[in-house]
């Protein structure tokens, strides 16, 4: 689904063609994915709809699949659906980022799109030293960098934990909040202002009601809608009691009355987690032409390894999700372009009472399974996907207490024991509606149109293909429509 070339440079041509053979043969290759040619993607950067098109960057490092030094990696689409490889974006060629180009956003003004980054480098002490850095793209996509960094240093009390710039318009100029770390070891956000998107004033930290042992927040970003405003980020080591969360590093939001510009307050107070599965990270959003806040997500963790490694790749996007705001709480779902890929539709009405159901209809690899409870009385409700004798993902739900589980334990290779085969989110008012997109080596599942969505990486056998229900206890009627997507 991305074509084109790459151009890299760092080792022999000869070795990158070996490693892009190496990558190409790999098993657990997604299908309709943003996924990296070679070597490790991790953070999507610079979101827009721009000159016609959606751009996606990501974080990219070509040569294996480790956080090296990192590029930005440049795609487009006029659909969100079909991506074009334009390349590398961004690469570490300036003193000031030479040992990274990390991550940030993006802004259009007077036909141009601004790329907001975080320059990392180190000096001979391997010393960090973080500034925020600009590059401008034109409507040919040409991409110049400004030779020196918008902000060089972080302010007084800032460690050189200082990253991830996201820009935004405000109601007197533009703001950008970036991710940082006081000289306390806790993490905070900072805002900035600026009239003309190169001159920035330091406006100081956001004053949030929340309270937390996070040491770090990274990739915030800040938006408004529906009458909200909505504070998104990664806050580095909660505690357990803060997330009840297994993963090593998670993301959450606050919501709250719009940020009161004047006083950098905010109001959001209770943290609510954004993905409740166990590959999710760094998730960025933009507003697209129809006005739909759209996002983006990193699947994948910092600091774990992943079965794709030794074939010399790692990590992949979520697909694009729309927010909405129910309840007071986010709510995500896959946008809608996602039924291009639909092809014909199996669809059936079961009634199970103690007993489970299967069809060969149902089995697959990339497709997209939609199942809406009419009737439970059971107890429990199972949907086993991606199964054989061997493996399965098990999705289930306890009608009892409420509660939908994701269990990867016996989901294919296994990794990331450390941090469990669980994954639980309540369900206030029963379950629904379950979504299911299945890629090669990917599950994203979203429950009751959005309430709860469960990202996760998986790495079955080619030969995993069934699908089985299953009531316990009671009975369940369900309306089952499975289609394959065209990859």
């Amino acid at each position: 689904m991305i074509t084109g070339n790459t151009k890299s440079g760092g080792i022999s041509k000869e070795e990158y063609l070996d490693l892009e053979k190496k990558v190409q043969n790999s098993p657990w290759r997604q299908s309709f994915h943003i996924q990296p040619v070679t070597g490790l993607l991790n953070d999507p950067n610079g979101l827009a709809w721009y000159n016609g098109f959606y751009h996606v960057f990501y974080q990219w490092f070509p040569f294996g699949p480790v956080h090296g030094t990192k590029y930005w990696y440049h795609l487009r689409s006029r659909d969100l659906i079909y991506w074009e490889d334009l390349g590398i974006g961004l690469a570490p060629d300036q003193s000031f980022d030479s040992h990274g180009v990390y991550s940030g956003s993006s802004m259009r003004k007077d036909g141009l799109l601004y790329l907001f980054y975080t320059g990392n480098h180190r000096d001979d002490d391997w010393v960090r030293h973080s500034s925020q850095c600009l590059a401008v793209m034109d409507q040919e996509g040409r991409i110049v960098k400004m030779t020196s960094p918008l902000i060089p240093d972080p302010p007084a009390g800032i460690t050189e934990h200082f990253r991830d710039p996201k820009v935004w318009k405000g109601k007197t100029g533009y703001l950008m909040i970036t991710g940082a770390q006081k000289l306390s070891q806790t993490g905070t956000a900072l805002i900035y202002q600026s009239s003309d998107l190169i001159q920035w004033d330091y406006l100081g930290e956001l004053k949030v009601s929340w309270k937390t042992k996070a040491y770090m927040w990274e990739c915030p970003d800040y938006f408004e809608t529906e009458g909200h405003g909505i504070l998104i980020m990664c806050p580095q080591g909660m505690e357990k009691e803060e997330s009840g969360n297994s993963n090593i590093y998670e993301a959450g939001y606050l919501i709250g009355n719009p940020m009161n510009e004047e006083t950098l307050t905010f109001d959001g107070s209770r943290y609510e987690r954004l993905d409740y599965g166990f590959d999710f990270y760094a998730p960025q959003t933009f507003l697209d032409p129809l006005g739909r806040r759209i996002l983006f997500g990193w699947m994948g963790l910092p600091e774990i390894l992943y079965p794709t490694d030794r074939y010399g790749w790692a990590h992949c996007l979520t697909i694009p999700r729309e927010l909405t705001v129910v309840n007071g709480r986010l709510r995500q779902n896959p946008v809608k372009e996602m039924e291009q890929m639909r092809r014909e539709a199996v669809c059936e009405t079961i009634l199970m009472e103690d007993e489970s159901y299967q069809d060969v209809r149902f089995y697959g690899r990339h497709y997209e399974l939609l199942v809406q409870i009419m009737d439970q009385t059971a107890g429990v409700f199972e949907i086993s996907v991606r199964q054989n004798k061997q493996e399965q993902t098990m999705i289930r739900y306890s009608r009892n207490d409420q509660m939908i589980c994701v269990d990867r334990s016996a989901s294919g290779e296994v990794f990331a024991e450390d941090y469990g085969f669980l994954r639980k989110a309540k369900l206030e008012g029963g379950l629904k509606e379950v979504r299911i997109f299945s890629d090669e080596s990917s599950l994203e599942i979203f429950i009751n149109q959005g309430e709860v969505s469960f990202s996760l990486r998986i790495f079955p056998h080619r030969l995993s293909e069934e699908t089985v229900f299953t009531a316990r206890e009671g009975s369940v009627k369900a309306s089952i429509q499975k289609w394959n997507l065209r990859v």
